[in-house]
């Protein structure tokens, strides 16, 4: 069993910095593929960033820039650091894990609880 816990969530103002953890347990986490995705309230669960095994990375475009997802095999986690925040950037973060890397939610096997993130204007 694969077993995901998401750190760093929190309020911040607009033009503020956040880094967001991911710590894994339970597999191979090197072998994994990592996906941050993010839900806002009355709307759908959305990609923003993923790195594969091979740490290879991918982005939302909109957050191109303003986002980065980065991974330490060492230490089992997946980070997203979030610069320059908006209101919009408003939502809980979940953080997800599959073998390969690909965009789709309902593709992810595994799920973090969610950690929330809110921006204030």
């Amino acid at each position: 069993q694969v077993q995901l816990v998401e750190s760093g969530g929190g309020l911040v103002q607009a033009g503020d910095s956040l880094r967001l953890s991911c710590a894994a347990s339970g597999h191979t986490f090197s072998s994994y593929a990592m996906g941050w995705f993010r839900q806002a309230p009355g709307k759908e669960r959305e990609f923003v960033a993923g790195v594969s095994w091979g740490f290879g990375t991918v982005y939302e475009d909109s957050l191109k820039g303003r986002f980065t997802i980065s991974r330490d095999n060492a230490k089992n986690t997946v980070y997203l650091q979030m610069s320059s925040l908006k209101p919009e950037d408003t939502a809980v973060y979940y953080c997800a894990a599959r073998p390969t890397l690909v965009v789709t939610s309902t593709e992810y096997d595994y799920w973090g609880q969610g950690t929330q993130v809110t921006v204030s204007s």
